[in-house]
């Protein structure tokens, strides 16, 4: 719905396929619309930095991961060999790596997914940018690497005072890394507000659907039926007029959610939180939606069949 091509574009990275027509992006005050090539280079990979969904994708096949974590502060901080190596090697430490200088040594096909990520945090975070950008950072990684990822960005977040933006559809995730939420349907913002307001009072039907589809362990199916939403994403040329999500909400108006462009209407009393819909003080959030179906089994989990504690597993690692 164009949550990646807002953080390209917040590095003024859209290449030849796309191009910001209004609007302004403002870093540190400056307008990144009017930056010239070499202001943007000199911003890019220095003051703000991105971590991609696929790790492999990021890191070049061909070089070492220790030349590839030198090229960041060879290049922004015009470092000698020496120090951008001492530098490298500290970082790999920061980002919980064992043997940093195996790590260095090593092709990035021979590490696992989540050492990759890890080393692709590490490159981020090199050069200390003020704004880390992450786009599905844990998309290509199992649950159990996901949860040490999530929380070593927090902690390095803390560490490097480093502001982050996450592109996810990751609730869990969200709720436990963020201050701030902006949800996004068929490219644009439809409820924006701290996590607290939006996770507990959401004011958008989309923001609802979201919740509603997604099953909970242990929850009553009679009081919390797992709803859909339903029809699909419209194309760009085809979104209706008013608002996008009308042909598929249940408490579209005619001739109210249609009539005009709908712009951001803040919720009252919650300060900075905002909705895109013109109906969401009418609307019974608490109601379900015409037709959800309703039973009376509860599902509640069962004990563990199998719990391991404190395994661990070594490999035998030959030399590089």
């Amino acid at each position: 719905c164009g949550k990646s091509t807002v953080s390209l574009g917040i590095m003024r990275d859209l290449s030849n396929i796309g191009k910001i027509v209004g609007g302004k992006i403002k870093f540190q005050g400056k307008d990144m619309g009017e930056l010239s090539d070499e202001e943007l280079r000199s911003i890019r990979g220095n003051k703000i930095a991105m971590i991609y969904q696929e790790p492999m994708a990021s890191l070049n096949p061909a070089m070492k991961v220790g030349q590839q974590l030198m090229e960041v502060p060879l290049i922004h901080d015009k470092v000698s060999k020496e120090e951008a190596y001492k530098r490298a090697i500290e970082m790999v430490r920061s980002v919980k790596l064992p043997d940093p200088e195996r790590m260095m040594r090593s092709y990035p096909h021979q590490l696992s997914g989540g050492q990759q990520q890890r080393i692709v945090i590490a490159m981020a975070l090199l050069s200390k940018p003020a704004l880390l950008l992450l786009d599905e950072p844990t998309t290509a990684l199992d649950v159990t690497v996901e949860a040490g990822i999530v929380d070593l960005v927090k902690g390095l977040g803390e560490k490097f005072g480093t502001s982050m933006i996450f592109v996810s559809h990751n609730l869990g995730l969200i709720l436990e890394t963020c201050d701030r939420i902006t949800v996004m349907y068929s490219g644009e913002a439809v409820e924006t507000g701290k996590i607290k307001d939006v996770f507990d009072r959401m004011r958008h039907p989309y923001t609802q659907g979201l919740f509603r589809s997604i099953p909970l362990p242990g929850a009553d199916k009679n009081s919390r039926p797992l709803i859909s939403i339903p029809g699909q994403l419209p194309l760009p040329h085809e979104r209706p007029k008013g608002c996008n999500f009308g042909p598929r909400c249940h408490h579209f108006v005619e001739g109210v959610c249609n009539a005009a462009e709908i712009p951001m209407i803040e919720v009252a009393g919650h300060e900075g939180h905002f909705s895109r819909c013109v109906r969401f003080n009418e609307i019974d959030w608490e109601a379900l939606p015409p037709g959800a179906k309703k039973v009376n089994e509860r599902v509640v989990p069962g004990a563990p069949v199998l719990k391991i504690e404190d395994l661990r597993k070594y490999y035998r690692v030959g030399g590089n």
